[in-house]
């Protein structure tokens, strides 16, 4: 009945496919589509489009409880009243996800209510590699669980092969015509998976969604997006799974955890991807894999750790210090790529110059640097000798034989698991399965104890015997 009444709705009115590609499962204001918002309300006249308040309001105990429509945020601290121009009331707007646009409480959302997209179960996979046995046991463990519709967790260490794990889940479920997103909370990883995807996946539509990234043509049946692009979805996946499910800022906000569920099917299942995973995931998993050694079979660089007394005042004082710059001519001299780790922005920044006198092609990159596409690019095919960087890179990023030292490993940013994920920068490639990895540090801490540790058990399970 409500199908056959919408149909008659917009009889007479030709929807054009770009309209119906774009809108399926997204949720929207009527300004953030790349159509004239006048062929926005023709489509909403027609009842096309769903509407839905932007802002809920509700009561409890006498007072106003709001909770946003898109990122669905209730944290009332995250919301603020203004006086809006636009219907010249008091409004209230969404701070969590205002970096997408913001969200005003006399505005509305849309949601697309016509008919979906054509779903095309022709698909190819293009992958000539082989599967070690572990592997071959989580990608049948894997497409299993989506089989099922159960959570599944592929606990792997870092350089194991994760994401060739998944290609065969998702190519069979692809030959379903099921829709599927992999996110994961980084950009970086994002950029870094895509090309991968596009070659593997050659006659699927795939798009990758992150902020400032271009706009797209078609349908995609296969989306990789950070977890705030997840957002503008609701109800749209058939199969989600989270790449780097313990990343920041993933595991700290409620909202993207909320985000991954508005964004799949009710009843689609989720997998969690991960080297590094929290107690919660591991305490709520329904499928399980775990491949503790690398696909080469080579055991994981163990770091190293040492004293770097009063680096800070050094590099302040225009000083490098002597065993990072000797550690740095060392790399130099090999022509061996590196990465340098930074707890903070204004350090990396006052350490660049000092660095640069060693070699005036060593560049760096953080979160706020619109070119760190482009420098990785140049570290990975040797246009530049080294990079130095926040933690924007712990994870996501392969570079052939890459060495990589930390400085102020003791400081807070650098938990165990964020050095346990840097650690695994070295080594992933087969000729080149080891290198050094060296935290330097202003007095040991447990987390650095714990990295350490976590990594000598992962070397002992991997090798002390048959899995």
């Amino acid at each position: 009945m409500f199908k056959n009444t919408i149909k008659a709705s917009y009889k007479g009115l030709i929807i054009e496919p770009a309209i119906v590609n774009f809108a399926a499962g997204r949720i929207l204001t009527k300004v953030n589509t790349p159509f004239p918002q006048a062929k926005i309300e023709t489509y909403i006249k027609y009842r096309l489009f769903h509407i839905k308040p932007a802002i809920e309001i509700t009561t409890k105990l006498f007072r106003k409880h709001y909770k946003c429509g898109r990122c669905l945020n209730d944290q009332q601290s995250k919301f603020i009243h203004f006086d809006c121009a636009k219907c010249d009331q008091i409004c209230t707007y969404c701070r969590h996800c205002i970096a997408m646009g913001r969200i005003i409480s006399c505005a509305n959302l849309i949601a697309w209510n016509g008919p979906q997209p054509h779903i095309s179960k022709n698909h190819e996979m293009c992958w000539d590699g082989t599967f070690t046995k572990l592997q071959a046991r989580a990608s049948q463990e894997l497409s299993d669980s989506i089989a099922a519709k159960r959570q599944h967790l592929i606990h792997a260490v870092c350089g194991a092969g994760k994401t060739e794990i998944l290609f065969t889940a998702i190519y069979k479920a692809l030959k379903k015509g099921l829709r599927i997103c992999v996110a994961t909370p980084r950009t970086d990883v994002v950029l870094e998976l895509f090309p991968r995807f596009q070659k593997v996946f050659p006659n699927t539509i795939l798009h990758a969604l992150y902020g400032g990234g271009p706009e797209q043509k078609g349908y995609p049946q296969l989306v990789l997006a950070t977890t705030h692009q997840l957002y503008r979805f609701e109800h749209a996946f058939d199969v989600m799974i989270v790449d780097e499910a313990d990343a920041f800022p993933y595991t700290f906000d409620s909202a993207l955890q909320k985000a991954v569920q508005k964004a799949k099917k009710p009843n689609a299942p989720v997998a969690y991807v991960t080297a590094t995973p929290s107690e919660k995931l591991l305490a709520y998993k329904e499928g399980y894999s775990f491949i503790p050694k690398r696909y080469h079979n080579f055991p994981l660089p163990v770091p190293r750790f040492s004293s770097l007394w009063n680096y800070e005042k050094q590099i302040k004082k225009e000083q490098l210090p002597t065993k990072l710059m000797e550690w740095t001519k060392q790399r130099l001299a090999s022509e061996e790529p590196f990465l340098i780790f930074f707890p903070t922005i204004d350090l990396l920044e006052k350490a660049m110059p000092l660095f640069q006198k060693l070699h005036a092609s060593i560049t760096s990159v953080h979160a706020e640097d619109v070119n760190r596409k482009e420098k990785v690019m140049q570290l990975r095919n040797a246009e530049i000798p080294g990079l130095l960087t926040t933690t924007i890179l712990e994870r996501g990023i392969t570079i052939k034989n890459v060495q990589v030292a930390v400085v102020g490993a003791e400081s807070s940013i650098f938990t165990a698991s964020a050095l346990i994920q840097i650690a695994g920068r070295v080594g992933r490639n087969a000729h080149f399965h080891g290198g050094d990895i060296v935290f330097y540090h202003h007095g040991i801490t447990t987390e650095m104890d714990s990295a350490k540790e976590e990594i000598e058990n992962l070397n002992e399970l991997g090798f002390g015997g048959e899995l």
